[in-house]
């Protein structure tokens, strides 16, 4: 099957906490700091609410006394020692990528995470070949919630605004995709999104609780498939 006269021609992927699950190893790596630096691990909420966020500017919130260079090392040696072997892919997107990328559509994963464990976790489950495009926080000097990584995921893929969709887990990605112009897709399966919604998120165009539902909205955005 092809894609035959679509409007929507490309599908962008947020990577923690959409395509895979991240939550335990960010927050085990987050407590690990806090146990470093304040001596003790802190409320979950506390760590929830830095998910989407490129780490740097959590790192500076959360310590604004400390050096950067200092927190974001203890928090990414402990974090890159672990990260292979504590990641897990969600079900279904494995089958949905491999799907949409079938079909034609243009792929590209969008994240605030570095290149390096972005793609460690792709090429774990072997998804990297369908990928046209991945931006990652070294791509761009604003991140989200900032437009600019859709905007170049959309530059670099040769797609229009109106011609893809977003799919992701926080308020970051809905932000990012809403300020690029791009129709946004939040996923009910992940730690983020149940912590976020409870405080009020950026109004998503969609929200979905199963894989399978990606389908229908792009039918309904005009993503026709024979």
């Amino acid at each position: 099957m092809k894609i035959i006269d679509s409007k929507i021609k490309a599908v962008l992927f947020d990577f923690d906490g959409t395509i895979m699950d991240t939550n335990q190893i960010i927050i085990n790596s987050w407590q690990h700091t806090f146990r470093e630096l304040l001596g003790e691990e802190q409320p979950l909420p506390r760590i929830l609410n830095t998910f989407g966020e490129p780490l740097e500017i959590s790192m500076k919130k959360e310590f604004p006394d400390i050096p950067v260079e200092k927190s974001v090392n203890i928090y990414r040696e402990y974090h890159r020692d672990r990260f292979v072997d504590s990641i897990e892919i969600f079900p279904g997107i494995r089958e949905l990528i491999e799907k949409l990328g079938g079909l034609g559509y243009k792929l590209a994963v969008v994240t605030s995470r570095l290149p390096g464990s972005t793609m460690q976790g792709l090429e774990k489950y072997g998804l990297e070949r369908w990928f046209d495009e991945v931006i990652t926080c070294n791509d761009t000097i604003k991140h989200k919630p900032d437009p600019e990584p859709v905007q170049l995921a959309l530059k670099r893929l040769k797609v229009a605004a109106a011609e893809a969709v977003l799919i992701g887990d926080s308020i970051f990605d809905i932000s990012s995709a809403k300020g690029a112009g791009v129709k946004s897709i939040l996923v009910g399966w992940t730690a983020a999104e149940k912590h976020q919604k409870i405080h009020g998120i950026n109004d998503p165009d969609y929200q979905i609780n199963e894989v399978e539902d990606v389908f229908g909205i792009l039918e309904e955005l005009g993503g026709i498939v024979e």
